[in-house]
């Protein structure tokens, strides 16, 4: 028995020479085709936020690891570092999707913090400092899942990257939060 022809003629794919015809316009582009279905100036821009987001974990992870001290400091600094290493692997995918999109990464001091979606707190002590950035974790993964959500309709590449990021700063939140539960309660 044959099978049923299809009700949507359409091919799955354009056709070869359509594609080979339209990837050689726009080269210049990159990776933005006509297909990109997304406003890349608006997209770098929320880009630039979550790479301001990124740097400015990295500092604040980098001054608590130098700033650990007490009983405890040796497995929270390690962790603290761990976390900073990985802060500025988010921050460089980040910058190489922007430069694909065809756009600059803001890695200018200038503004940083009001660029950022999570704030540089220093913290007292070091229940002070896993508590900050724990809050900080928390932030960026509220943040990346409303932008993995932007992105969604038109650029699954960014989403997926975002993504991928965001598991990681649950793996964080997971992290630091175990480290609390070594500490008693304070008032």
């Amino acid at each position: 028995m044959k099978p049923a022809p299809s009700a949507n003629k359409q091919p799955f794919l354009s056709d070869v020479k359509t594609l080979r015809d339209r990837a050689r316009q726009h080269i210049e582009e990159g990776a933005v085709t006509a297909g990109y279905g997304g406003d890349t100036a608006v997209a770098v821009k929320v880009l630039n936020a979550a790479l301001a987001t990124e740097l400015v974990c990295v500092l604040r992870y980098k001054r608590h690891y130098f700033m650990a001290q007490g009983i405890h400091a040796g497995p929270v600094a390690t962790e603290f570092q761990e976390h900073a290493a990985e802060e500025q692997e988010h921050a460089d995918r980040i910058a190489e999707r922007i430069i694909q999109l065809g756009g600059e990464p803001n890695f200018s001091p200038d503004g940083l913090l009001s660029r950022s979606h999570s704030e540089y707190v220093e913290g007292k002590d070091l229940v002070d400092m896993i508590k900050e950035d724990l809050i900080a974790e928390r932030i960026a993964i509220d943040s990346y899942r409303e932008i993995a959500a932007y992105f969604a309709p038109f650029d699954g590449t960014t989403r997926r990257m975002i993504e991928e990021i965001q598991a990681v700063e649950e793996e964080h939140a997971d992290d630091l939060a175990e480290l609390l539960k070594d500490f008693p309660a304070r008032g």
